[in-house]
């Protein structure tokens, strides 16, 4: 089914204004890379510019699969959603590519990346392995919500919602 189809369920596009607003008060998603046996799925925390692109820090190490599978030419997907209930929940998909951002480019990152929070266990990798900075450029973003009851749902009780 498409979105269109399931508004009669209670399911709607978000507004631009929402998406924004969504990806700026979220910090965490999960990255999807291409990769030969299927997509690379990781989770990730993530800084928004509020503009046009996430930034995320890769501890690469020696071999990091992360850093094999991104590069401007590679198409990359990424998810953000919250669940409040099966009846109240929001999700986005962002298009695009991730490629690293060189040291000479990072100034001002410092603010969006400030508040983006690492697991215990990346943090203490990071110091033993190198931690590199990508940008997430975004091409096309696509936002879904449900906020209530859906149009005559009927409870498990048999009663009906009022709208």
């Amino acid at each position: 089914m498409t979105i269109d189809e399931l508004e009669r369920y209670g399911v709607e596009h978000m507004a631009d204004d929402e998406v924004e607003t969504f990806l700026s008060t979220r910090d965490v998603g999960v990255l999807g890379l291409e990769a030969d046996d299927g997509p690379y799925l990781l989770p990730m925390s993530y800084g928004y510019d509020g503009e046009s692109s996430l930034y995320f820090a890769f501890i690469t190490g020696s071999s990091s699969r992360k850093t094999q599978l991104t590069g401007a030419e590679r198409p990359a997907k990424f998810l953000v959603y919250d669940a409040t209930s099966m009846f109240v929940w929001e999700s986005v998909v962002l298009s695009g590519t991730v490629d690293d951002v060189p040291d000479a480019e990072r100034d001002g990152l410092d603010t969006v990346l400030e508040d983006v929070q690492h697991p215990d266990a990346l943090e203490t990798a990071g110091d033993l392995e190198g931690v590199e900075i990508y940008e997430f450029q975004v091409g096309e973003r696509t936002g879904i919500k449900q906020v209530g009851l859906p149009p005559g749902f009927t409870d498990r009780r048999g009663g009906v919602d009022p709208e």
